[in-house]
């Protein structure tokens, strides 16, 4: 394993062996460096040393990755026989659970996420992805339908669905968990027969690399899974306007998600977007405060706030405020500030720099437009990429700190009373609608106001409640489509009507 003394210096370990490469694509089984020859360097968030040279892919990458994709979806992976299918996703899931201090030592290295999350996930919770879609092979079943062709009611015929695989998938995905979005997508896709053609983030590329040689070690055949590394302006944009793609699968801002949308129109390739989230997170005048506190602190703080899903609007009665700020500033003085790898952090370094300026700019907006600063504010001192938790009370809904994705750790207070009408309409006051989570003892009223909350995944004193049945995704410009649960298999498969005349 890889650890860290107080200057965040990585020891030589297994760990540091797989980091100093080499890390090139992986296309049709194969490790390839790019055709150009260019690389570029990934930094650790928590020290700025680089970490590792990494092939840097181009449109003549992705156009091999996309023809081994296609050569593999013909020639025996969408026939495969579901049992086997299944076998390879349940040994795929058993190689990453046996690898998880790897998994979650590159993770970290690459992400910042500090490990107390990273390497749980890896041993139990993205395993659980593959190990629910490799019971779905041999349950993709069609239906019977009793019809007539029009104009032939004197005449039998049988008529019936089966379910298809799309085809080639191209996958592009996010830094801020590169396994969990990234097997969220791969599951359903190898599930359901598809080949995938995978564009991992820049920032952090190596777990992505790290689960594809992992798949292949399970017995995934050449072909089926392709890796290329890359810029989203050089790879990501021509896998997503690749004619021989067949699905696009994005997760990542709203704005590049036009850009994607833009790209795809070429071949009308379908497409699934998991977009940005300002979530709603509500506690009620009769909320258990000693529960709904240090919720709120762990859902908007946890991953520093690099999360769709993150808790970053709380409204909170007004009757409790005081009561509720006490209780939230006890948990964030609980809250350790610092490099992954360390013993009890909670809250890791943003991943890069420009991404620290982005969210301290939010903040002096934040200050401009009237909020009060609770808490926090600042950028904490370097090496690495850090912003200290962040409280804003005070909050008017048309504060861009209120309305707009910060992504980072930056939570806004926003008051209410007993006018629930306006509670209703401040709720979906953002063009997002990811997540959100409504607080109470009264289950009854928290019911209904989940309802009035326009958004793919509400949860009741809970938040982000993410399991691999339960479906996940946004409304409006949160994107397109659902990942995880029966509605994420349905993206990759297609419905064919077959109508036999049996006369």
């Amino acid at each position: 394993m890889i650890c860290s003394d107080a200057a965040g210096i990585l020891t030589m370990t297994t760990t540091a062996a797989f980091l100093s490469g080499p890390h090139h694509h992986i296309i049709n089984g194969q490790a390839v460096p790019a055709a150009s020859g260019e690389t570029f360097l990934v930094q650790n968030p928590a020290t700025e040393v680089d970490i590792a040279s990494v092939a840097r892919g181009s449109a003549v990458d992705i156009d091999a990755a996309v023809h081994a994709a296609r050569h593999a979806f013909e020639n025996g992976w969408k026939d495969m026989p579901a049992p086997k299918r299944t076998d390879i996703l349940n040994r795929f899931a058993a190689k990453i659970a046996k690898n998880a201090d790897l998994l979650a030592d590159v993770e970290t290295s690459e992400s910042g996420t500090p490990r107390s999350w990273s390497y749980p996930t890896m041993l139990q919770g993205f395993p659980s992805f593959l190990s629910y879609y490799a019971g779905w092979p041999t349950k993709i079943l069609g239906d019977t339908i009793p019809a007539h062709p029009l104009g032939r009611d004197d005449q039998d015929f049988l008529v019936y669905t089966q379910r298809e695989p799309i085809g080639v998938v191209g996958a592009i995905t996010p830094w801020n968990s590169p396994a969990g979005i990234f097997l969220m997508k791969l599951a359903p896709a190898l599930a359901a027969g598809c080949t995938v053609v995978v564009k991992s983030p820049e920032l952090a590329p190596l777990t992505t690399e790290l689960m594809v040689r992992l798949a292949h070690e399970a017995g995934l055949p050449d072909g089926v899974l392709n890796l290329v590394h890359g810029y989203g302006a050089d790879a990501g944009a021509a896998l997503a306007a690749h004619p021989g793609v067949d699905k696009i699968s994005f997760t990542g801002s709203t704005a590049t998600g036009r850009l994607i949308l833009d790209a795809a129109k070429g071949n009308l390739k379908k497409v699934s977007l998991e977009l940005g989230g300002k979530s709603p997170f509500v506690v009620m005048k009769d909320a258990d405060l000693d529960e709904a506190a240090p919720a709120a602190a762990i859902a908007c703080f946890g991953m520093s706030g690099q999360n769709c899903m993150a808790a970053t609007r709380i409204f909170v009665h007004e009757d409790i405020m005081a009561s509720f700020l006490e209780k939230l500033d006890q948990t964030i003085d609980f809250l350790k500030v610092g490099n992954g790898f360390d013993q009890g952090v909670f809250v890791g370094p943003l991943i890069s720099a420009a991404q620290k300026e982005k969210v301290l700019g939010y903040i002096e907006a934040g200050k401009a437009d009237g909020a009060t600063l609770h808490r926090g504010g600042k950028a904490l001192d370097g090496p690495g990429h850090w912003v200290e938790p962040t409280v804003f009370t005070n909050c008017r809904h048309d504060m861009r700190i209120a309305r707009e994705e910060i992504f980072g750790p930056v939570m806004t207070i926003l008051p209410f009373g007993d006018d629930e009408a306006a509670l209703d309409t401040a709720l979906n006051d953002t063009n997002y609608g990811l997540s959100g989570s409504v607080w109470s003892k009264d289950i009854g009223k928290a019911i209904r106001l989940s309802r009035k909350i326009d958004s793919g995944q509400v949860a009741i004193n809970a938040h982000a409640a993410i399991s691999a049945e339960t479906p996940f995704g946004g409304n409006r410009q949160s994107g397109w489509g659902r990942e995880l649960g029966k509605e994420g298999l349905d993206e990759y498969l297609k419905t064919k009507a077959i109508s036999v005349r049996l006369a």
